[in-house]
């Protein structure tokens, strides 16, 4: 095995808690920064240009300046179908440019090669009609899951406390306090039942791509696959929530000190003081791009946490090490039973011996 492979190796074939999780996502980002700046950028950059777009739009069809409260309502409820309808996109091609990345990953610490741009949307473009129809589905449900989930989570929050208000009325810092700690409790447990079902379905793309299954065989798999990783997937989530909002505040906040001076209604709730076309363009570039700096290290805790479930129950590394030292494992007539998978299957999912001349029938 060469060096580059050994470091490869080394990156992602040991147990990972969620602190290891962040730690080697960032420090694998770091390495190949600009490579996942051009990987994650088509789908953000699409995102940016059509949300701009129907903002534009959105000001040709209602009246926005001295606008009635009526049509400025319009606006607003036009705005946010159009950020509802551009999120989902977004999210979709995320999932897809995830599954092409986890494919590069993995040929990474397979033969040590560098993660690029042209491999992984070539992964994609093999695979592109089943990753957009599952990634489609799965964003629709998991959007359905949320809704309902943290629906009610704020429901549990409000009746419990209202129940306490009614019964520690008499004392106030008890009944203030109770009432943060069912809240806090109400809303976690509704994150956790949330991240419960989606660390089911994180790994379709992954699956897809590497083990080269169709769109339901990777839904089953993925559910199949999927351990103790609550923890890690949370974690993961919430720091990118996390850092993608710092990186925002780096520039938003000059952005709104300099609209404030200028007399931009920031702090209005009056239905009247929409804000100028230069605020809400610039607003938009800059939540975009500080998806494009951070989606990254999501992307690569992903595919890490993909190959450390199937190193913790399949021996992924020895699969690993097999198919370097060895080459692809010998296929057996169908009638039979393979309990077996290849480390890495072609592009169409195919098990086939070892071509001459090229590296598990993939080149």
């Amino acid at each position: 095995m060469t060096t580059s492979q050994m470091n490869g190796a080394d990156l992602a074939l040991t147990p990972l808690g969620a602190g290891d999780l962040i730690d080697r996502s960032v420090r694998f980002y770091r390495k190949n920064f600009w490579t996942f700046i051009l990987v994650a950028s088509p789908p953000v950059v699409a995102g940016t240009i059509f949300s701009v777009g129907w903002m534009i739009l959105g000001r040709s069809l209602f009246k926005v300046s001295g606008a009635e409260p009526a049509e400025a309502i319009f606006y607003t409820l036009f705005l946010r179908l159009g950020d509802l309808i551009i999120w989902t996109v977004q999210l979709v091609g995320m999932l897809i440019v995830m599954g092409g990345a986890s494919r590069n990953f993995v040929r990474h610490l397979l033969f040590g090669e560098p993660m690029t741009f042209r491999e992984t949307y070539r992964n994609i473009r093999g695979r592109l009609a089943g990753l957009t129809g599952v990634s489609f589905l799965l964003a629709f449900f998991l959007g359905i899951v949320a809704f309902f989930v943290f629906y009610a989570g704020a429901v549990a929050a409000i009746l419990g406390a209202s129940v306490i208000m009614i019964f520690f009325q008499s004392i106030p810092y008890a009944a203030v306090t109770l009432t943060v700690a069912v809240v806090l409790i109400a809303l976690g447990t509704a994150l956790w039942l949330f991240f419960l079902i989606a660390s089911r379905f994180v790994y379709v793309p992954q699956v897809m791509l590497v083990e080269g299954r169709g769109a339901f065989g990777a839904i089953a798999r993925s559910a199949g696959l999927a351990g103790k990783n609550v923890k890690r997937l949370a974690a993961l989530s919430i720091f990118t929530v996390v850092a993608t909002y710092s990186a925002l505040s780096l520039l938003y906040i000059p952005l709104s000190v300099y609209a404030w001076l200028s007399g931009v209604p920031l702090f209005s709730f009056d239905a009247v003081d929409t804000l100028p076309a230069w605020f809400e363009i610039s607003s938009q570039v800059i939540f975009q791009g500080s998806l494009i700096l951070i989606i990254p290290v999501l992307m690569i805790g992903l595919c890490l946490l993909y190959v450390d479930e199937r190193t913790k129950k399949e021996g992924y590394d020895i699969e690993l090490l097999a198919a370097v030292r060895l080459g692809e494992m010998p296929s057996v007539p169908e009638e039979f039973i393979n309990p077996l998978q290849p480390a890495l299957a072609d592009q169409a999912g195919q098990t086939s011996p070892r071509s001459v001349g090229s590296t598990l029938g993939l080149d």
